[in-house]
């Protein structure tokens, strides 16, 4: 694994994942909500997200972790695997609670500087429809990929395939 792709659902443990997957392999790690947020939650332009994307996506080493479906492509065109944290909805909105709760008035570490978390009914909307839509965008543009997905659809089951890997370096 030296070029690694997250999915999953809002909630799922992406960014948890990714800072343990990139400890473990010390690959250089890339999370799409830094790519994408500027300070006081304002979004980057679809045509600079996609340049940023391009150019993170161009190294011979990395992680990046989140959805963005639009930026999907030159991701997957270089990834050697894709983790897609492929969990169930109530799972994921019972995280994401936790996570509004824990981080509240803070920027997480995953985020840009000057984007506390914060409560966002939008966003809570999105997760609940997360089955209906974003899903199925996402199972399309993994079609054709098969073989490089580690769908996993259970914390159980990551902690279980996160067992067999082993530190870089390590012995």
């Amino acid at each position: 694994m030296h070029r690694v792709m997250i999915v999953g659902p809002c909630g799922s443990g992406k960014s948890t994942l990714s800072f343990e997957l990139a400890r473990r392999l010390r690959l250089p790690l890339i999370h799409m909500d830094q790519l994408n947020w500027q300070p006081g939650w304002v979004e980057s332009p679809d045509d600079v997200l996609l340049a940023r994307v391009e150019e993170a996506a161009s190294g011979e080493r990395w992680i990046i972790e989140g959805n963005y479906g639009g930026t999907m492509a030159p991701r997957l065109a270089r990834a050697d695997t894709v983790i897609y944290l492929d969990y169930p909805v109530p799972l994921c909105f019972w995280r994401m609670l936790k996570r509004v709760w824990h981080y509240r008035g803070q920027v997480r570490p995953d985020m840009t500087e000057g984007c506390p978390e914060r409560f966002d009914l939008e966003f809570m909307w999105y997760l609940a429809n997360w089955s209906r839509g974003p899903r199925q965008r996402t199972e399309a543009k993994l079609r054709g990929q098969e073989a490089k997905v580690i769908r996993l659809r259970h914390p159980k089951a990551l902690e279980a395939w996160l067992d067999r890997i082993p530190l870089a370096g390590a012995s």
